[in-house]
């Protein structure tokens, strides 16, 4: 202050005329003798008068300080009231911005409500989530602390303790502290207090060795490790702490260099200071110094006034942290721009009424006050001041790191800053290789309870404990989280799935029985297979085709059913490959009206067989149902309905293909709906009854006898047809997608198969194999003389 003082009266053309002085009041902490000390001010008599200003007293511009909340809050009642300008360069509590409670207050520190969002940031810059803290036991510690354990809990992080602690409270109370803090698991603890109220309890954690605790300290701190006794301020080793920004005081150096009490023979305070930093006494007469030879090397030494400060001055004055000395620079170059711009003022362009200006020989506080607020200008270090609203200056801090070397000398860097005016996510910049963590680490500090979970993963609250302790649940089917420490999954588009690591959706995989799938490729060779076989067996029967065998399955028939044999296996591939609407009319409907042509075949050829039996007689009436009429009227009646069903079927509710995303999770089946599902079941249960006819017609009829009689081979051909499909329904309601398609493919060829198969291969075997059986009179057992009937 003094230096800012003599700066401004040395400087020409600034404040012409007018010198500005000082004078100074001690607290002793004292919210009674801060307020004794105010009214001396204003009154300006020694025996304060409230209300009264003795006016051979010089002006009184205004007032810098208080240093604590709790003493500037009753200072600043009083102040406003009076319309009196205060500026307070380390008072930080919120309160204090309410411009209804203290009109005249300003202050060139950031609020407390901008100090605990920095240090909340700072916790979260470093991913600290589980954190203790000690606060001061008065309404700067409480209400800080409140807001910073809020701030910290809303970043997902938590308070494991809050501990109260003041320079009155008892020791056993310290003590009580101090348990609490050593028995804690936490590595990082936040001090939101003021030096002179936990001074007691650092000491008493040091003296009792609890170490391996980083400290984190609010700009409320004081950085001062000269009012710690027993070296106790070696605790804050590796500490870090915010401090209002603070600039190069350009000159400042030197002046406090050249202190001397010759220099300033009226500064009260320098003698003393010059004994305590020296350890020596200044003689009442400081003329003539003499010393006491007997009293050499022992504290009551005499001063000689040529010791030097050079050597001691950063640890006399703490040039480590200027902070404060920095804010309380600012506050008298505040009231010295404003007293500039009042005498500076122009006639007709002055800020109060009819464009008037101040009297600067009859000037009103509350002129002085009226400038004050509305300064905006730039220091000589180049920092921009000014005051918004609720008379607060810019918030920006200091990032420091107390590092303390073997030669225990002890050092304040700044290691980073925050400034709330940056752009959001840049407001910390930090410079993590000039921090050095305590015990001399490189390494950050870990503070959390539980680890962060990885993406794929969500916390999950453990019952009965803080919020940042939890346990990594990893995300259900059809989640994901891409980020860590989420706290719910996100559920994926309906087209997207979750990747293996639950992290990210990707497209679902689009499934269908195709021919590039080994299952298609199976199907499809099988296919082909015996639809040649198929071929095969009808070149025989056309080459043989007058051959008794031949003749006495009825040929035309067997020609008639051989190709609709063939044609169910190349049905099959419809059912095969990409899904489009007409394959999709066409997959049932086609199987169902060539399964019925066969199956409707097969039965007529078991009537035949019957009416065979039963014509024997000459004048049997059987006779004239022996013709070619009855199998093709049986055949065409008989897939008549299946026709019908299936047109109605293809007019009403046609097949269409879709997406269906419900049947899997992970991928999407492309498929074939059937429509009306009655359609699609009464085609089966049709074909069903058709095949249940052929099997009970040709196994009543199994035991007829001679040669002739194909029944026994119908019947076993029916019973494997049917077998396949009362096998096929279980199967097929029980899967989805390409295998529902490959289980109706497979029922397909294996029926057909069976039918072919049994009916015609014993028949290409006698052609092929056995051609000596292959006559009339081997089939009517007269070969070897066999007399049996018809």
């Amino acid at each position: 202050m003094v230096f800012a003082i003599k700066e401004i009266n040395e400087t020409p053309d600034f404040l012409p005329n007018i010198t500005l002085g000082f004078q100074i009041f001690d607290s002793c902490l004292s919210e009674i003798k801060a307020v004794r000390g105010t009214v001396e001010l204003l009154s300006g008599k020694r025996g304060p008068v409230p209300g009264y200003r003795c006016p051979t007293r010089p002006l009184l511009a205004g007032i810098i300080g208080e240093t604590l909340s709790s003493l500037t809050i009753p200072m600043a009642r009083i102040m406003g009231v009076l319309h009196y300008p205060q500026i307070s360069h380390s008072a930080t509590i919120s309160t204090l911005s309410d411009k209804l409670q203290f009109p005249s207050f300003l202050r060139t520190i950031p609020a407390n409500t901008f100090q605990n969002m920095a240090l909340a940031q700072l916790i979260g810059h470093f991913g600290w989530t589980w954190v203790g803290m000690i606060t001061s036991d008065d309404d700067v510690g409480l209400q800080g602390g409140q807001q910073v354990k809020k701030l910290i809990e809303e970043n997902g992080g938590c308070v494991a303790f809050l501990e109260r602690i003041h320079s009155r409270y008892s020791m056993e109370k310290v003590l009580g502290v101090l348990e609490v803090i050593r028995e804690h698991p936490v590595q990082v603890v936040i001090i939101h207090s003021a030096a002179s109220q936990a001074k007691v309890l650092l000491e008493a954690l040091y003296t009792r060795n609890v170490t391996g605790k980083t400290w984190v300290l609010s700009a409320y701190f004081g950085i001062s490790p000269g009012m710690y006794a027993h070296e106790a301020w070696k605790i804050f080793n590796g500490t870090l702490g915010l401090k209002p920004y603070a600039n190069v005081i350009s000159g400042f150096e030197e002046f406090l260099y050249g202190l001397h009490p010759n220099t300033f023979p009226d500064d009260i305070f320098i003698k003393h200071f010059w004994e305590k930093a020296f350890k020596c006494q200044w003689l009442e007469d400081n003329a003539v110094i003499t010393i006491d030879p007997e009293a050499l090397g022992t504290k009551s030494m005499y001063c000689s006034g040529n010791e030097s400060l050079n050597e001691k001055a950063i640890s006399l004055f703490e040039l480590n942290d200027m902070s404060f000395t920095y804010q309380c620079y600012l506050a008298v170059h505040a009231f010295g721009q404003a007293m500039h711009t009042l005498v500076s003022c122009t006639s007709a362009q002055g800020p109060f009424s009819n464009g008037t200006c101040a009297d600067i020989n009859d000037v009103r506080q509350w002129q002085i006050l009226h400038y004050l607020r509305n300064q905006h200008f730039t220091t000589r270090s180049g920092h921009e001041i000014f005051f918004d609203e609720n008379g607060d200056a810019p918030a920006t801090f200091n990032i420091v790191n107390i590092q303390i070397s073997q030669e225990d000398e002890f050092q304040v860097i700044n290691v980073g800053k925050i400034d709330h005016k940056a752009t959001e996510g840049k407001e910390v910049t930090i410079t993590m290789s000039s921090i050095l963590w305590s015990g001399g680490s490189s390494e950050v500090p870990r503070a959390v309870c539980s680890d962060a979970c990885p993406p794929g993963h969500r916390k999950a609250a453990r019952v009965g404990e803080p919020v940042c302790c939890y346990d990594c649940v990893p995300c259900s089917q059809g989640e994901i989280s891409n980020g860590t420490d989420a706290v719910t999954c996100l559920k994926c588009p309906g087209m997207q799935w979750p990747n293996e690591k639950h992290d990210k959706c990707v497209d679902k995989l689009i499934d269908f029985l195709s021919y590039e799938d080994p299952l298609g490729i199976i199907l499809a060779i099988s296919a082909s297979f015996v639809t040649l076989l198929n071929v095969s067996i009808l070149c025989v029967f056309i080459k043989y085709r007058n051959t008794a065998i031949v003749k006495a399955s009825n040929r035309g028939l067997s020609y008639f059913l051989l190709l609709s044999l063939m044609l169910c296996f190349l049905c099959s591939f419809i059912f095969i490959g990409h899904p489009r609407k007409l394959t999709c009319m066409l997959r049932q409907t086609v199987f169902g009206v060539i399964f019925s042509i066969s199956v409707s075949s097969v039965l007529a050829k078991t009537i035949i067989v019957v009416i065979a039996f039963k014509a024997t007689n000459p004048n049997s009436s059987a006779r004239k149902y022996l013709g070619s009429k009855t199998p093709t009227c049986i055949v065409f009646f008989c897939s008549l309905v299946q026709v019908l069903i299936c047109t109605i079927w293809i007019m009403t509710s046609p097949p269409f293909p879709e997406m269906n995303l419900k049947s899997y999770n992970e991928k999407i089946i492309f498929e074939c709906n059937e429509g009306d599902a009655i359609f699609f079941y009464c085609m089966l249960g049709y074909l069903g009854l058709l095949a249940t006819v052929s099997f009970i017609v040709a196994f009543l009829s199994r035991n007829l006898p001679g040669s002739f009689n194909e029944a026994k081979l119908i019947t076993f051909s029916m019973l494997v047809f049917v077998s396949v499909w009362i096998s096929f329904i279980p199967a097929y309601l029980s899967t989805r997608g390409k295998y529902m398609v490959a289980v109706e493919v497979f029922a397909i060829l294996c029926s057909s198969a069976g039918l072919l198969g049994c009916i015609f291969f014993p028949k290409c075997y006698i052609i092929l194999i056995k051609p000596d059986r292959n006559s009339r009179q081997y089939m009517v057992g007269k070969k070897h003389g066999d007399n049996n009937k018809l």
